[in-house]
């Protein structure tokens, strides 16, 4: 079996880690995150076809009429489209799109028009953020008890690199960010941690089975020798993942495409980030295995 040098590679893949992350925090910070209607709030219409639309030619038509920030997806049949609008609700907008889309020929009904508050807003975003940070601090806690604090720290820093990626690719190319992209996000970070425990043992069985100390050694061993439980759990996730981003429909397109690039950053950052950055925090034999007490009777002896 092919042994791969993943170590060796260690400085490369921290500068492309540190270039992502640059990236990603400079456009949450410039651009900040294209936020969807469940937190800004803003009107719901649904619209009734003779015969399923085409979704793309529907939002080209109600952008030409003037609206921005235009959502269309379909809602249960192929035949019932949902149109969410970023703006205050007037009573008279389901007739006005309605109308517009009658004047292109298409043969459309009114099924219900109203307001969507924003069900996340300031209170549920600053709940979200405390929760995740709570769970990173069990995380780390647990991490820290089953292993040691170095692994802790490894982790730790691996699920945020993950995240802030995440985010920051949603907010360079201004992607809606709702609350499927929120689930998707917690879905990752659990995929990614469960991916960084099985290497993370791995390395912490080698280390006291070993009789060497060169640690990029052990864990290149380590990493090889997950590495196809590794791409294989990634990859038929991929595909299905692929499957549900070409295939799903726009109500979970966002959402698939979040865990594509969460399964991709998280797998990566399992080897690159999780694993590597305990050579820089000083892993050592020692911190995984207890020195032996000395026998104080033994030393008694003649």
């Amino acid at each position: 079996m092919r042994q791969f040098d993943f170590m060796g590679k260690r400085r490369l893949a921290f500068i492309v880690s540190g270039i992502l992350l640059l990236i990603s925090l400079g456009s949450l910070a410039i651009q900040q995150l294209n936020l969807g209607l469940d937190f800004t709030g803003g009107t719901l219409v649904e619209i009734h076809y003779a015969s399923a639309p085409s979704l793309d030619s529907v939002r080209q038509t109600m952008e030409d009429a003037g609206f921005r920030d235009v959502s269309v997806q379909t809602f249960g049949a192929a035949n019932e489209v949902l149109i969410r609008l970023q703006q205050a609700f007037d009573p008279d907008v389901g007739k006005q799109v309605v109308g517009i889309l009658r004047d292109e020929g298409e043969s459309v009904d009114l099924v219900r028009a109203e307001f969507v508050g924003a069900q996340v807003g300031d209170q549920l975003r600053d709940q979200s953020g405390l929760g995740m940070l709570i769970a990173l601090g069990v995380v780390m806690l647990y991490v820290a008890f089953r292993f040691q604090y170095k692994f802790a720290i490894g982790a730790l820093l691996s699920l945020v690199h993950d995240v802030i990626i995440m985010a920051g690719v949603f907010s360079l190319f201004q992607i809606e960010f709702d609350l499927t992209v929120l689930a998707a996000i917690l879905a990752v970070i659990g995929y990614s941690l469960n991916d960084t425990i099985i290497v993370y043992d791995r390395i912490r069985e080698n280390i006291r089975k070993s009789r060497i100390s060169d640690m990029p050694v052990i864990f290149n061993e380590s990493i090889n020798q997950t590495l196809s439980r590794t791409l294989a759990t990634s990859g038929t996730t991929l595909l299905v993942l692929l499957a549900l981003f070409f295939l799903g429909g726009d109500m979970i397109h966002n959402f698939s495409l979040a865990l594509i690039i969460g399964v991709g950053v998280g797998t990566f950052s399992s080897i690159y980030v999780a694993s590597a950055l305990l050579l820089p925090l000083k892993l050592q034999r020692e911190d995984l295995i207890p020195a032996k007490k000395e026998d104080p009777e033994a030393e008694e002896l003649p």
